[in-house]
């Protein structure tokens, strides 16, 4: 009986932790969110026209291929969060048809829209 009181505590504690402010269990095993394993740090910021924005990607050096995946999660996140869909019509160069981007000191900056389901 004494078993099934300590493991009902331990679960109801668990399951707890990942509720409210910090990062829970999660952040207890190490886990630092899903741009945790991405190479390069990045930071989106709205525009004043609706559903666009930009996002910084601090890669001096990098071109768009290695940088992609690390502007693609934060822009992924705030449509998804924002707008209920996923789907990013990124800014393209006519001419090669990759992702347009600035270079801003050691920031590759990169612009988008949220697209409408």
């Amino acid at each position: 009986m004494q078993i099934v009181k300590i493991t009902s505590v331990v679960a109801l504690t668990l399951s707890i932790s990942g509720c409210g402010q910090g990062g829970g269990i999660s952040e207890f095993f190490g886990y630092d969110g899903p741009e945790a394993g991405l190479p390069y740090r990045a930071s989106l910021s709205r525009a004043e026209e609706p559903r666009s924005f930009t996002v910084s990607v601090t890669a001096s050096e990098a071109t768009v291929d290695e940088v992609r995946e690390s502007a693609r999660m934060p822009a992924t996140r705030h449509c998804l969060e924002t707008y209920g869909g996923s789907d990013v019509n990124w800014v393209t160069d006519p001419a090669s048809g990759e992702w347009a981007f600035a270079r801003d000191g050691e920031f590759m900056v990169f612009s988008g829209r949220c697209t409408v389901r």
